[in-house]
């Protein structure tokens, strides 16, 4: 049994031969001057290896053990689009993306500008914790257990056009869809209506993977949206509490799907944001989700990342934020709505998140 578990043991350890090249300057060069590492040996276990969970035990959690003669850091490229920069080879690092997935890592040892580099790979099985969710299953008004409706017409700080209510005119659960309808219509001083809901007082999250299955609405001026807030926005005001928008969809630009960050110097028309254009945003569902750790907030449309944001102490992401679904009609972001719009279908077929 020993002599199996030593086998089954997700070990990968690779010894590098340092290559010789000549440094320009201060910029880096990989070979074997006077000062460049020399052994690089860089080796990963997977926690929870054994003969029924070969790649581990679904914690995600890999301990990394790296050394090299004359290094003084090293630079770890993790396989997941986050680096880990460190001065002591041995860590942990834990990988949150559920299921099975391999991962080929890039290790370079430095000492000044010389470095040598090799790489392994790993496969790493991640259990799932679900926490929280909204599956829509019961008909009628969403359930006031989970949602609370912000009714108002102030446009929300963006110029928006609608007024929010709370009416099944404007959201209502169908055969296992929240649907929020944006209308034309003359009511309490706007011209638009839609629906605006929120889990504040109700759930909260720090850290997580948030994800959700949802159809966006057509109609030049729309503006839905899957976002969160901190929950500490009484008292810390906006943008200080920080803004997560996981997904954003513009009618004016179909299919382009906005994720941003907002908080102080980087909000209202300056956010951190970024775009991916997707096909049959209005037609068809997708998966828009949020993995949110210490170390960073990645953004996913149905499971592939296109926007990596680095967490720190100096931001406001190390809290915990609630959830909001809505649909804005015109405004900053919104723009011009089309004179012949009357009525657009946001639809969600789950919120869920998992620890």
């Amino acid at each position: 049994m020993n002599n199996y578990l030593s086998k089954m043991n997700v070990f990968i350890l690779l010894t590098c031969l340092s290559f010789f090249s000549c440094s320009n300057g201060d910029e880096p060069s990989e070979g074997n001057g006077s000062n460049a590492p020399t052994n690089l040996v860089a080796s990963a276990v997977v926690v929870g290896t054994d003969q029924a969970h070969p790649n581990g035990d679904g914690s995600g959690v890999v301990n990394f053990s790296i050394s090299a003669n004359n290094a003084t850091s090293y630079k770890v490229l993790l396989g997941n689009g986050e680096t880990k920069e460190v001065t002591n080879g041995n860590f942990s690092y834990t990988y949150l993306i559920p299921g099975t997935h391999t991962y080929t890592i890039y290790v370079s040892a430095y000492n000044g500008t010389e470095f040598v580099s090799t790489s392994l790979t790993l496969t790493v099985y991640v259990a799932t914790s679900l926490a929280w969710s909204d599956e829509f299953s019961t008909n009628g008004a969403p359930n006031s257990a989970k949602w609370t409706y912000e009714v108002n017409g102030d446009g929300g700080g963006n110029n928006e056009q609608q007024y929010y209510t709370d009416r099944p005119e404007n959201s209502i659960v169908e055969n296992g869809i929240l649907k929020i309808f944006t209308k034309k219509e003359s009511y309490k001083g706007k011209n638009y209506t839609s629906a605006r809901l929120v889990t504040k007082g109700k759930f909260s999250t720090k850290y997580g993977k948030i994800e959700f299955r949802a159809k966006m609405p057509v109609g030049v001026g729309t503006w839905p949206a899957l976002w969160m807030l901190g929950d500490n926005i009484d008292t810390t005001p906006w943008p200080a509490c920080g803004e997560i928008d996981i997904m954003e969809h513009l009618g004016r630009l179909p299919n382009t799907i906005h994720s941003a960050l907002h908080y102080p110097g980087h909000s209202g028309g300056n956010p951190d944001i970024k775009t991916v254009k997707i096909e049959n945003a209005q037609s068809e569902f997708h998966i828009y989700t949020a993995e949110w750790t210490a170390e960073s907030i990645i953004f996913s449309v149905d499971n592939v990342p296109f926007f990596t944001f680095k967490n720190s102490a100096s931001v406001p992401y190390n809290h915990k934020f609630f959830i909001i679904i809505n649909c804005a009609i015109g405004g900053n972001f919104g723009g011009p709505i089309d004179p012949n719009f009357t009525s657009s279908t946001f639809e969600i077929d789950y919120v869920r998140v998992y620890n």
